[in-house]
């Protein structure tokens, strides 16, 4: 294999590697949040906003980054980013109370902006586009596997060395991948995409008034509002609700999040590049078509006790995690190469601020006032929702020329 085939593929396994330690560092918390609750005698709503002011902070922090991405290197601000995030995973030995706490997790979510914001757009330049849902299924299985190995390490190690251990899992490991980071040549932005760069795909004015990213980026949200809630609580409902011992309960979610992340985000890839030479809509139809085929799941997850709940949990999560590729690559494909990562920062301001900011804490509110399981309608409804906005976004997808661009193997080092 000649090195300029070998480049794409390594600079995508690294970004992966790097994203699946976000990921765990993030998810780690969801596993541990029990025992938190229990040294800092803290109320349900108080342990859902760690999450929500985590990606409060997150998401003002990605519109100051994308724009800095599409002018000036991206592997510097994401090798910078990364070194950030990671030190400050390891002072998390020093949190001795909840305002601490806080203040480290929204100081991780401004670390984080950095790669979240800018890695897609690396990926996306790497690839041609009929590629894209496949190579980012790749890159996005960081999250059930991350998020899975949050679960596992935080209700494994939790319960043996405290809380606080599993947070150092991520830390070393972000430290070596940021440096390695520095090692890669950025590809051409753009090289590969075949749709025109008409004012609204490329100005921050068009932007506004572009429907495939809107329809996009509010399916995703209401996406994230249900994935991001249900993370949060699953584990504690299986804990309190459910009589399971919360390392049981952090292992059967953990396990169920990682084969179905891994199922989900490949199949999902693939069957948005399978249908796309086909349909120009084929990303916005699959994540629709998931999004509405999980909701009779989760409704028999929460309300039937017995032998079809674990599995039940299992096929909502699948559907759930089906759409997370092709939306991305929907999200990617509505605007021009050269205001993709602001579009991106745009995204990821837009589905945190409607998505899992406000529902660990919706969620957690409700459960104070109510029950666990009626938390879990709110997520039920906004998997409807979601799915209502991407059948609606199919008729302003871009039409991509599938075969229009060159190969990746004809990739030129060093441009940027």
């Amino acid at each position: 294999m000649t090195a300029p085939k070998l480049y794409p593929r390594t600079a995508l396994a690294l970004l992966t590697a790097l994203n699946l330690l976000n990921y765990i560092d993030r998810s780690v918390l969801f596993a541990v949040q029990p025992l938190v609750q229990t040294e800092f005698r803290l109320s349900n709503t108080q342990i859902g906003y760690l999450t929500s002011a985590f990606l409060l902070f997150y998401m003002v922090a990605a519109p100051f980054v994308g724009p800095l991405a599409d002018r000036y290197s991206r592997k510097n601000i994401i090798a910078l980013g990364a070194i950030f995030w990671s030190g400050l995973t390891l002072l998390t030995a020093v949190t001795h109370t909840y305002t601490e706490l806080l203040i480290r997790h929204t100081l991780v979510g401004i670390g984080e902006a950095t790669f979240v914001t800018i890695a897609p757009t690396f990926v996306a330049d790497l690839f041609p586009e009929e590629k894209r849902g496949r190579i980012l299924g790749v890159f996005y299985l960081a999250i059930p596997v991350g998020t899975a190995a949050g679960y596992l390490l935080g209700g494994k190690l939790s319960p043996h060395y405290g809380w606080r251990f599993p947070f150092y899992i991520a830390a070393v490991p972000g430290f070596l991948m940021a440096l390695a980071v520095l090692f890669l040549r950025e590809p051409e932005r753009g090289q590969f995409d075949s749709v025109k760069e008409t004012p609204e795909r490329a100005t921050l004015v068009g932007l506004a008034r572009n429907p495939a990213f809107w329809t996009a980026t509010l399916g995703m949200a209401a996406m994230t509002f249900a994935l991001g809630g249900i993370q949060v609580w699953m584990p504690t409902f299986l804990s309190r609700a459910r009589s399971y011992s919360l390392e049981s309960a952090n292992f059967m979610f953990g396990i169920i999040i990682v084969v179905d992340g891994i199922l989900a985000s490949l199949a999902g890839g693939w069957l948005g590049d399978y249908l796309l030479p086909r349909m120009k809509s084929s990303y916005y139809l699959v994540s629709a078509a998931s999004m509405a085929l999980g909701i009779p799941f989760m409704v028999v997850a929460l309300f039937i006790r017995g032998p079809l709940m674990l599995p039940s949990i299992g096929l909502a999560a699948f559907f759930l995690l089906l759409n997370t590729s092709p939306l991305n690559a929907a999200v990617i494909n509505s605007v021009g190469a050269h205001i993709r990562a602001t579009a991106l920062a745009v995204d990821i301001f837009v589905l945190h601020l409607l998505g899992d900011v406000p529902s660990p804490t919706l969620m957690g509110y409700v459960a104070d006032k109510r029950s666990l399981q009626a938390a879990f309608i709110l997520p039920v409804i906004a998997m409807g929702v979601s799915s209502a906005i991407l059948f609606y976004g199919m008729k302003f997808a871009p039409a991509v020329r599938i075969g229009a661009a060159a190969e990746p193997e004809k990739i030129e080092a060093g441009k940027t």
